[in-house]
Parts: structure tokens; sequence; C-alpha cells
């Protein structure tokens, strides 16, 4: 008897392993069908494979109970494609933190079939754009890297017009996906043009810098910048997957590394006095990313699930950005994102929460002030879209881990 039931042991340890690769591929089928609007049942087609499995068992008296099996199956399949289709239309992410990870991405991000287009760029290290597309090879029919100029000037109609040039020339159908390896500016190119190509593929995001893993790695939102106005023409259009690799930052110089800990400052000033208070006393601030990033994503995941299209709560991320675009967008590259950022929180954030913000910026060596045409800056934010006519809603912060919006006219901003 022993022996049987080892016997069946091994067998079921083999079906366990089966049906996990069963369902990995079910998962990619759940996203084609969700790409495409096809339904999830197929009776024809269920009908079809019943017949065809049951031929092939030899023995008459089981081919009864194999087709209550498959029938099973296929409950069960289905019931997994309805949940993904359904998950993958909600607001939430599923994000993965895990150091040393490019080189599975492939698992990891649960490709399956279908061609991907790997998109990055030249200030990325090309050895992340290589990992991952190696980590897709027999998981995907085919695998292309493209490569644009690095920059915030490169996010424009002309990269975004290269970029779908590559999917028409590859044969990308709605089938197929796009993957950003690289900074905000890949993700947001990237994933515009996922969010637009045959009116939408599957989008997978591989953030490599800080800035974008704690803010823009997730949210949905794509864009891109025209006629000077920065990411004025976009999409909402949210990743399948979210994949991070924290040791990818240990080749960022620490300016970039302090320009994406403002997004974090961000959402521990206005959401998460600890995550705040963890930055304001960390010792080594590599060591400490993986529970920043956690805790910064843990803010953004709970507002974006509560609001997907920024009508109300989402405004809570813009603190600081008001004022930060205009800065960013008028200082002729003198200032980074978020080092914009951190000049525009300030003039926002009230005592105490003031003090404690500067403290922690000049730890880190970021700016908090800069000469500005005050005109020019409002101006700018004139045009953000966030305005409303000759109002606009801002972020302000009193105390550390609150915060309240407040309707000002544009002209009565005191720069």
């Amino acid at each position: 008897m022993s022996d049987f039931r080892s016997k069946i042991d091994e067998i079921d340890a083999r079906m366990a392993r089966l049906f996990e690769e069963r369902m990995a591929v079910v998962e990619c089928i759940a996203q084609e069908k969700k790409a495409s609007g096809r339904p999830v049942e197929d009776l024809e087609r269920e009908k079809s494979m019943i017949e065809k499995r049951c031929s092939e068992i030899s023995d008459e008296r089981l081919k009864g109970y194999y087709a209550a099996f498959l029938r099973s199956v296929i409950s069960v399949s289905k019931n997994y494609q309805t949940d993904i289709i359904h998950e993958a239309k909600m607001p939430g992410h599923d994000i993965i933190i895990e150091r040393g990870s490019l080189s599975s991405a492939g698992r990891l991000l649960g490709i399956c079939g279908g061609k991907v287009l790997v998109v990055t760029d030249s200030g990325v290290p090309a050895e992340y754009a290589k990992a991952v597309a190696a980590s897709m090879q027999g998981r995907a029919s085919e695998v292309l890297i493209h490569t644009f100029e690095q920059g915030e000037t490169s996010k424009n109609l002309a990269t975004y017009s290269d970029i779908a040039q590559a999917l028409v020339s590859g044969g990308f159908t709605r089938s197929d996906a796009v993957v950003a390896v690289g900074g905000g500016v890949v993700g947001d190119l990237a994933g515009f043009v996922a969010a637009t190509f045959m009116r939408g593929i599957r989008f997978y995001n591989v953030p490599t810098t800080l800035l974008s893993q704690v803010d823009s790695s997730i949210g949905g939102k794509t864009a891109i910048d025209f006629v000077g106005v920065k990411n004025i023409i976009g999409a909402f259009h949210m990743p399948v997957k979210v994949l991070i690799d924290p040791d990818t930052l240990a080749t960022l110089p620490a300016r970039q590394l302090h320009n994406g800990l403002v997004e974090a400052i961000k959402m521990g000033a206005t959401s998460d006095a600890s995550l705040f208070e963890l930055i304001e006393n960390s010792t080594d601030l590599l060591a400490d990313t993986s529970e920043i990033i956690r805790l910064s994503l843990n803010v953004k995941q709970a507002v974006v699930c509560a609001d997907p299209k920024e009508k109300g709560l989402r405004r809570v991320l813009n603190f600081g950005h008001t004022l930060g675009h205009a800065i960013e967008a008028s200082c002729g590259g003198r200032y980074i994102h978020g080092e914009a950022v951190a000049i525009g929180m300030l003039p926002f954030a009230d005592e105490p929460a003031r003090s404690r913000i500067r403290r922690v910026l000049e730890k880190y060596g970021l700016p908090t002030s800069c000469d500005m045409d005050a005109a020019a800056i409002r101006d700018l934010i004139s045009h953000d879209k966030k305005a409303s006519g000759s109002e606009i809603t801002v972020v302000r912060v009193s105390e550390i881990g609150s915060f309240r919006f407040e309707k000002i006219n544009i002209q009565d901003l005191a720069l």
C-alpha cells in the first residue's frame, strides 16, 4: 500500500507543477482576451478540446471520468481568466520588489507567447534591457529592443512616432506587449505608445531609477510633452505588472538618487509620517531603499485605487508639483524633476512641517529655493492641466503625514 501511495504522491507533485505551467499560459490567454475584447467563454472550443483529449484515453472506462475532470479544469481556468481580466480593469497593480530580479523578468512578469518590444533609453545601462530581453527568450515568440536618446527632450511626438514605427515594422498586434526598462521618461513614452497602439496593448513596467520606482511606475499615467507643456498629451493605461529591482539604484549618481527621493519625501509628508521619519533618520539610504520604495508604493497604491482618474483624492500626489512643473519648464535644464518639486513643496507647507521638510531636503543636498520670474511661472501654471480658469487646487501640508486641498487664484500664488 505504501508503494502505491508513494506513486500517487509523485504523480500529484508532477501534476502540481503542470498545473502551475498551465495556469501561467491561461494568464497569458486572459491578457490577450482583455486586449482584444474577446469573451472568456468559448463553448465550441471547450467541447472540441474535451472530445480530442478523451480520444487519447485508451481505457474506455476512464473516458467519462476524464471528461468530468477536464470540465472541472476548464471551469477553474475560466474563473481564473475572469479574475485576471477584472483585476486588470481595476486601478490596483501587481508589484514585485525583488533585488537581482532583472534576469528573471520574463518569469516574474508572466510573459508567455506573443512579441515583446523592450523600450529603453541611452542613459540606462544597456545590460539592463539586455537582461530583461534575455529573460524572455523561450517565453515570447520574438523580443526586440528599441533605444532612444535619453532626456526629457525626447518625450515628444517624434520619439513616440519612432517607437510606434518599431511596432508596425515588427508586425506587432493586440496580442503583443511593450516593456519599459528605465526611468520615468521611458515609462511615460513606452506606456503612451502601448496605450494608443491598436487602441491599447499590454504594458509592463521595469523602472530602474528611484524616481520612477516610487512614483511613476504605477498609476497608469502615460504622456508626452508638447509645445513646451509637460505631459499635456497622454492617457491612463495601467501596467499589467511592475517589476522593481532596487539593485539598479547602485549605478545611479547621487544627484539622481536624491532626485527620486523627493517623491518619497512628498508621500511621507502628505500621507505617512513613518515613511518621512525613515528618510529623515536614515544613515544608509541605499540599504533603506527597499523599505522606502515599499512604503511609498503603499501610499500611491491606496490613492490610485481610490481615485484612478484623478477626480479627487489623487490630487494629493501633486504636492509640490504645481509649482515644480513650472520651475522645471522655465529653468532651462538647471533643475531636474525632483529638484524642482523639492522647491515647489516649501511654499505650500506650513509650520512645523515646513522646517522638517526643509531640513530633510538639505540633508540630501536638494535645493530649497531658486530665482524665478513670477509672471512666467504663473503663466505656466495657468496652462497646467489641473488649472480651472484662473484657479487651481493645491495641496497644503501643515503636519507631517496629513494634508488639505486649497483652491486659490493663480495670480495670488505666493512665489
